[in-house]
């Protein structure tokens, strides 16, 4: 079934779309989540939901998952504009016509009879695309050329290699009106009609930096970037993780440069911009859970650190906490409760409250804001707590949405009556025994339903 175009949805299609996403999507999250991120994505103009960069490589390997994923996006209502490269394909190209490959700083040296090649490749590509979302029923438009206009990089060093003048949005916003995706070649082409070929990286981020969208996503086969153990890192914070990641030993080469380049491009975009790194079948999962799958990187908040309520905006931590909780705060807290630690972002979206219980720590209070889940934002703040606070006890409700998380940050659990207590960071089971009968007995400080 084609795609309603943007703006002409019907209160059924609503409800067909919200039906669709949540049956699509019931393994990966909750419905309520799921929802949220549609309501959130919907309510944005068309050309600032989301930026895809898909590599050469994703089109030869994973075609048949990337057509799928971006498919279900049109389903759901929403049109991605799609940004794709063709190095490895070009490598083959070339290495079949006795061109020899040649790079100067990362970037491909083109002489006139390689961009005979890069042509004739991108626009193979870019087509093979678009037929393949064609074929799933999906409205998709190739964009060969004509958004770029580009200027030499430097003729002399790369050839016909290009670096973006000026972005011409009249093709992406024509294929947007018609609810179709806008498939783009990342080829440029100067004054005079002369077709220079560009970075697809730095073509993509120049795209960013006028469409200003919401979601920037890089689709690639890891999935995401990996940390020393070869794990994929789920969320970085650059406000709070930036410069320790950089020292990091294992941070090198390419992928250190992919964090330097992510983090400009944030820094020139709105707040509430993010960049996903994640494989084409993990794209739904990644745009519309908390959890995600890959790499989320955000600007994020610095975090604010207190010993105490002086300094600390009350209404605005109570608004925090109950919003987060959706119950109230009992009308004496802030009386009752004597913080050891406060940490709090800048922007009141997620904060911890500690207290000190006859020498043990505990966290009496972890919130964050709805609209705030699944930014990592949450980590960021518990990871800086961490950071400073080796041990800590606390509880949680039983059914807790959080406690997958509580549960890989714990050292260990024990069940009771209406609460589940973690800790970590005690190796004496006396400590843990005052820590667990300490939760038994606490006042609760939120007014039951």
């Amino acid at each position: 079934m084609p795609a309603p175009s943007t703006g002409s949805w019907t209160v059924e299609t609503h409800k067909h779309t919200r039906k669709t996403i949540v049956r699509l999507l019931s393994s990966m999250g909750s419905a309520r989540e799921i929802q949220q991120y549609l309501k959130r994505f919907s309510q944005l103009d068309a050309s600032r939901f989301a930026v895809v960069k898909v590599g050469g490589a994703v089109l030869r390997d994973d075609l048949p998952a990337l057509t799928s994923s971006l498919a279900f996006l049109q389903q759901v209502g929403l049109t991605p504009i799609v940004l794709h490269g063709a190095g490895p394909q070009l490598d083959e190209e070339l290495a079949a016509a006795g061109i020899v490959k040649q790079t100067v700083g990362g970037l491909r040296v083109t002489s006139p009879e390689a961009l005979a090649i890069v042509r004739r490749v991108f626009q193979a590509q870019n087509l093979r695309l678009v037929e393949a979302l064609q074929q799933s029923d999906t409205r998709a438009t190739s964009v060969p050329s004509g958004v770029f206009a580009s200027d030499f990089l430097d003729r002399e060093t790369y050839g016909l290699v290009g670096k973006v003048r000026e972005i011409n949005l009249a093709p992406i916003e024509a294929s947007l009106r018609a609810g179709s995706i806008p498939v783009i070649a990342s080829l440029g082409e100067t004054d005079s009609g002369q077709i220079l070929n560009i970075n697809a990286d730095f073509a993509a981020n120049e795209l960013v930096r006028v469409l200003q969208p919401y979601k920037i996503v890089f689709l690639t086969g890891t999935g995401g970037l990996l940390d020393g153990d070869g794990k994929i890192i789920d969320s970085i914070n650059l406000s709070t993780e930036y410069e320790a990641l950089l020292k990091q030993p294992w941070l090198h080469s390419g992928m250190r440069l992919k964090i330097e380049q992510i983090k400009d491009l944030l820094d020139g975009l709105p707040l509430t911009s993010s960049v996903s790194i994640t494989q084409p079948s993990e794209l739904a999962k990644e745009l519309f859970t908390h959890k995600g799958s890959g790499t989320l990187v955000r600007r994020g908040e610095r975090v604010l650190k207190f010993e105490s309520w002086q300094g600390v905006d009350l209404e605005r931590m109570r608004s925090l906490v109950e919003s987060s909780f959706g119950r109230s705060v009992v009308a004496d807290y802030f009386e009752r409760t004597r913080p050891y630690r406060i940490y709090v972002s800048e922007n009141y979206r997620a904060a911890m409250i500690l207290t000190d219980e006859d020498g043990y720590t505990y966290l009496d209070k972890f919130a964050v804001l709805d609209d705030a889940q699944g930014e990592g934002l949450g980590r960021a703040v518990w990871q800086v707590m961490r950071d400073e606070n080796p041990r800590l006890f606390w509880r949680s409700r039983h059914g807790n949405a959080i406690n997958h998380f509580y549960y890989a940050e714990s050292d260990g659990c024990y069940k009771q009556e209406r609460w589940k207590v973690f800790w970590y960071g005690m190796p004496d089971f006396a400590d843990i025994e005052r820590c667990v009968a300490h939760c038994a007995t606490r006042p609760a400080t939120l007014v039951e339903p």
